[in-house]
């Protein structure tokens, strides 16, 4: 994979644009050197007015955008489209940031013409559709001629991860390939970012305390884990054949996801074998010129009290996965036991899915 920008800027919108996770996508694709916003859509509570007037809200006035930096002045001019009305004839790439019942009617839509690059799980769980994360199942990209071809569609769906599973995925990957994988055990401390203002997470719930339900996160993560890490298959995934056992927990943290993570090895390794092979993964985004890509997708720490999320979560702007505190585990055979920290609402959400639409234009998969 060499990188190589596309011969002229793609021409993208952002479908759910005025949501939490849509916010996030427009700001990192400001100034995207591949990737240029033409237009952006939401419901029809927002359709057919300027960007910046749909953020208002309409009982204070006040500004709904929950982004860290302002909202670029560009984008605010935007007229809003109703998103399933979309008008793509202008456009290379869509990507979406909706809430799983809405993207299940309008990303087929979409895909009948272009890619579709999404944060929903409306079809991750469906056998033609991949779920890619980058360096880790480029394999699975000859999942997309087999839905076109099921499908009718031009283009393709393909959603990103839940925010849980990428950091657990990401350092689970070398292990696999190295030493192999029969089991794990995960419980995460997840940031209340990742629940955006739903219920269950107001200051009152989680201010001095610690939320031990998320609803379907645990069985998200099981069954995502396993898919993105399967083997390719006579047209269909099959899923690694480990184990997976996840406990999700909500703490009282604004952004990023710590998982303390045991995992029962294929066979014996020591610690510094472990650590060599997580310091030489992802060899392939590490120099590939993809804009978003970290230097590191992983980073080792020797630090005994880290990563924190404080400290951690902004390395690489948010796009490596820190993991600390290796060590044996003496319960589970060949086990050993270590703490990551992902950065749920930048690598797990719309940088990610950036970072993916990438990858696939430099895999050929996506073309200006």
């Amino acid at each position: 994979m060499s990188g190589q920008a596309p011969s002229r800027p793609l021409r993208v919108a952002v479908v759910g644009a005025t949501g939490i996770a849509g916010q996030q996508f427009l700001a990192a694709l400001d100034g995207h050197p591949w990737f240029t916003l033409k237009r952006v859509a939401a419901s029809e509570r927002s359709a057919g007015k300027p960007f910046g007037e749909a953020l208002k809200d309409p009982a204070t006035g006040a500004t709904r955008w929950y982004g860290e930096e302002p909202c670029p002045e560009a984008f605010l001019k935007l007229n809003v489209e109703l998103a399933e009305k979309l008008v793509l004839d202008d456009l290379d790439l869509v990507f979406t940031a909706l809430e799983s019942d809405a993207a299940k009617v309008v990303e087929p839509l979409y895909a009948k013409k272009l890619p579709v690059v999404s944060t929903a799980s409306a079809f991750r769980y469906e056998e033609d559709v991949p779920i890619f994360l980058p360096g880790i199942n480029p394999d699975h990209a000859k999942l997309i001629e087999r839905q076109r071809k099921e499908r009718g569609f031009k283009g393709f769906v393909t959603p990103g991860p839940n925010c849980t599973t990428v950091g657990l995925a990401i350092s689970l990957k070398p292990l696999f390939d190295a030493f192999g994988v029969q089991a794990v055990l995960m419980t995460s401390l997840q940031a209340v970012s990742g629940a955006g203002r739903s219920p269950g997470v107001l200051a009152l719930d989680i201010t001095d305390n610690l939320v031990p339900y998320i609803p379907k996160e645990e069985e998200k993560v099981e069954k995502e884990t396993r898919k993105i890490l399967g083997a390719l298959k006579g047209g269909a995934i099959e899923p690694a054949g480990f184990r997976v056992s996840a406990t999700c927990t909500r703490v009282n943290v604004l952004e990023s996801h710590t998982e303390c993570v045991s995992v029962a090895l294929g066979r014996k390794a020591s610690l510094d074998e472990v650590k060599a092979v997580w310091r030489q993964s992802y060899e392939e985004l590490r120099g590939s010129g993809l804009p978003t890509a970290p230097r590191e997708m992983i980073h080792y720490t020797e630090e005994p009290f880290r990563p924190q999320p404080r400290l951690d979560r902004d390395r690489e702007g948010g796009m490596t996965t820190t993991i600390g505190r290796l060590r044996e585990d003496a319960v589970l055979a060949n086990g050993i036991k270590y703490v990551l920290l992902s950065h749920n609402t930048k690598m797990g959400a719309a940088k990610g899915a950036i970072l993916t639409a990438e990858w696939l234009i430099a895999k050929g998969a996506i073309q200006a």
